[in-house]
C-alpha cells in the first residue's frame, strides 16, 4: 500500500482515504448503526445512522460503486472507484437503519452472521466484556435483507476466537455455520469473516477447506489482485473522535461538525 498516512484514522470521510482507495480494493467494516446506548463500553462499534447516510451519499457522489466479494479480484486493479461494504454480527440496528439508505443509492453490502445467535443478542461481548445487549436480526429479517438484494456470509456459529480453540472445534465453527446458513436461507455462502479479526495459517486453511472463496480480517489496508483471498484487509468505519487532530483533518474538507458529537 503506497499511501498509508491514514493508518492512524478510522474511516469517517472519504477524502483522507481517496488516494489509497485508488491503489486497490478497499473493504469497509461496520458493526452497529445508531445512537450510542447508555452503558455501552465498545464505542468504536457504533456509527451514527445519520453519519452512515452521509458517508454513503459521499461515496455515491464521488462516483464509487459498491461491489460484491464475489468479484473482489476483478475490481482490485489500481485507479478504479470501487468499494466493498461489510457488516459484522447481524445487528438489528443495521437492518433498521441501513436498508433505506442502501436502497436510495443502489448500494450492495454483505452482512456476516453469527449463525447460532440469529434472533438473539451479542452474547460474546456481553459475557466477555460486560457490553450492553444488542438485538440481532432474526431469520425473518435476514430473509428481508436478502430480498432487498443484500448478501450474507458466515461469522462462525458462536463468534469464538478461532485461534484459541482446538482444531476440531474450529473446523466445526467454520463448516457448520456455512451449512446452517445455506439450509436456513437457501443461498450459497461463499464468504467468511474471522471473529475479532483473529486468524492464523491453520485457521485460514480450514476456511478454504470448508469451501469458502474469501475471508476478511481486520488487517488494515486495501487489497490488490495479488492479495490472498483468505486474508483480505479491511478498514474499520467508526465515529470520528473529538480530538484536535481529527477536527483539524476533517473540518476543512466539509465534514459536518455535528457528527463529532452525534451519539
Amino acid at each position: 500500500m503506497k499511501h498509508d498516512l491514514q493508518k492512524d484514522f478510522s474511516y469517517s470521510a472519504l477524502r483522507p482515504f481517496r488516494r489509497s482507495f485508488m491503489d486497490g480494493m478497499p473493504i469497509l467494516a461496520y458493526h452497529k448503526l445508531g445512537s450510542l446506548p447508555t452503558g455501552a463500553k465498545m464505542r468504536s462499534l457504533y456509527v451514527g445512522d445519520k453519519l452512515f447516510a452521509w458517508q454513503m451519499r459521499e461515496l455515491h457522489r464521488a462516483g464509487f460503486a459498491t461491489r460484491s466479494l464475489d468479484s473482489w479480484d476483478q475490481n482490485s486493479r489500481p485507479h478504479r472507484r470501487r468499494v466493498i461494504l461489510t457488516f459484522d454480527d447481524g445487528s438489528l440496528t443495521v437492518f433498521r437503519n441501513a436498508l433505506p439508505v442502501l436502497a436510495r443509492y443502489g448500494i450492495r453490502t454483505i452482512q456476516f452472521l453469527v449463525t447460532d445467535a440469529i434472533g438473539g443478542t451479542n452474547h460474546w461481548d456481553v459475557r466477555r466484556r460486560g457490553e450492553v445487549p444488542d438485538p440481532l436480526m432474526a431469520a425473518a429479517e435476514v430473509r428481508d435483507w436478502l430480498s432487498a438484494g443484500q448478501e450474507i456470509g458466515s461469522h462462525t456459529l458462536s463468534h469464538v476466537n478461532l485461534t484459541a480453540i482446538p482444531e476440531p472445534q474450529a473446523r466445526e465453527e467454520i463448516s457448520a455455520s456455512k451449512k446452517k446458513l445455506e439450509d436456513l436461507f437457501g443461498v450459497a455462502i461463499h464468504h467468511f469473516c474471522y471473529p475479532y479479526g483473529k486468524w492464523s495459517r491453520r485457521v485460514r486453511d480450514l476456511v478454504e477447506g470448508a469451501g469458502y472463496t474469501t475471508a476478511v480480517t481486520y488487517d488494515f489496508g486495501v487489497n490488490t489482485e495479488t492479495r490472498d483471498p483468505f486474508a483480505l484487509r479491511r478498514i474499520g468505519a467508526k465515529h470520528p473522535s473529538c480530538s484536535l487532530r481529527n477536527l483539524a483533518a476533517l473540518l476543512p474538507i466539509g465534514f459536518p461538525p455535528q457528527f463529532f458529537w452525534q451519539r
